[in-house]
């Protein structure tokens, strides 16, 4: 499989998240899937390509050729890809993925995983999604996704889009699990 990780870029993170990372690379590299990612060198994203690279596995990293030109890549990856922009970055990463993980991060992160689950919801994207809710980091966006139910924002269905896991076992276990979405539900987007 290709699991696309979205994860923060920041070396300003507590130690412990970038442990799980790292962890949750070691994981996919021993379970035999390719680890595609925004090729940052620093941050969760970074220590997910690190630990996915010491247990031997493949990284795939997509980045923007602005980002390569300040020397955000981690330049180690077992293949870098330059897009024009963001857009094909994060079409790319899409498109090529068997699954997405969603480690915690800022407003990229969260941009990406929003985009990832509209998609889905539209019936664009089919496969799973996952949360990896470490230390409790996406409890208060679950909280605002279930008061979108509540007020009939969504349905109730849309809360299948996404799987919530609480370690990187649990991340790949439901990232190689989990059925694909049912693409003709689209039709019940609009409210």
């Amino acid at each position: 499989m290709n699991v696309t990780v979205y994860a923060a870029s920041s070396s300003q993170v507590p130690e412990a998240y970038a442990e799980q990372a790292r962890l949750l690379g070691r994981i996919l590299a021993r379970r035999g899937h390719t680890l595609l990612n925004g090729a940052g060198r620093t941050g969760l994203m970074g220590a997910t390509t690190d630990g996915c690279l010491e247990a031997g596995g493949r990284a795939v990293g997509i980045i923007p050729k602005f980002m390569v030109d300040q020397g955000w890549e981690h330049k180690n990856m077992t293949e870098l890809i330059v897009t024009p922009g963001m857009h094909e970055r994060k079409e790319m990463m899409a498109s090529r993925a068997d699954a997405c993980i969603a480690l915690p991060g800022g407003v990229g992160t969260m941009e990406e995983l929003l985009e990832i689950i509209t998609w889905k919801q539209l019936g664009l994207y089919i496969k799973p999604i996952v949360l990896l809710n470490m230390g409790g980091f996406f409890d208060a966006l679950l909280a605002q996704m279930q008061r979108a139910v509540d007020e009939h924002f969504m349905r109730p269905l849309h809360q299948g889009l996404w799987c919530v896991a609480e370690t990187p076992e649990e991340a790949v276990r439901l990232a190689e699990t989990t059925p694909l979405w049912d693409p003709s539900i689209r039709k019940l987007a609009a409210l």
